[in-house]
């Protein structure tokens, strides 16, 4: 029997729409890797993008479990001496309330060439409005 290699004919995106309010970061976040990657379909090749499109609205609503929004830390450095930046979740969110999701879907994809074609694919909204009212979206729980 020979291996199935698929080709990028044979790959048709979808959209899916994630609802973040109320859920877990980490928990999420891998759920979106897996549909950006295309690991959910019987046709996946690594080195093929055969990822979909995920919208993800209301991602101010994400929790974390634990003492994670105080403890949890994310850093930063401007490649110059002494430029480490550190910041806690909670500064991160104030700021930029799509980063942490962003950060940890990121960080659970492959460190390659495809990764930023899988990242361009990803569209997190702080709140309940989007714009891809035009594609169909498939409602994820």
């Amino acid at each position: 029997m020979k291996t199935y290699v698929a080709k990028k004919d044979d790959i048709k995106s979808e959209w899916y729409l994630f609802d973040a309010g109320g859920q877990t970061l980490g928990r999420l976040a891998t759920q979106i890797a897996v549909l950006l990657m295309g690991k959910h379909r019987p046709i996946y090749t690594p080195h093929i993008d055969s990822g979909d499109h995920v919208v993800v609205v209301n991602a101010t609503g994400i929790k974390v479990t634990g003492n994670k929004y105080e403890d949890k830390l994310y850093h930063r450095h401007s490649t110059y001496a002494g430029g480490l930046r550190t910041y806690t979740y909670r500064q991160v969110v104030e700021r930029f309330p799509t980063r942490p999701l962003e950060l940890a879907v990121k960080r659970m994809l492959p460190k390659n060439r495809l990764q930023a074609k899988r990242m361009a694919r990803l569209h997190i909204y702080a709140g309940p409005e989007h714009e891809h009212q035009a594609q169909k979206l498939t409602p994820v729980k």
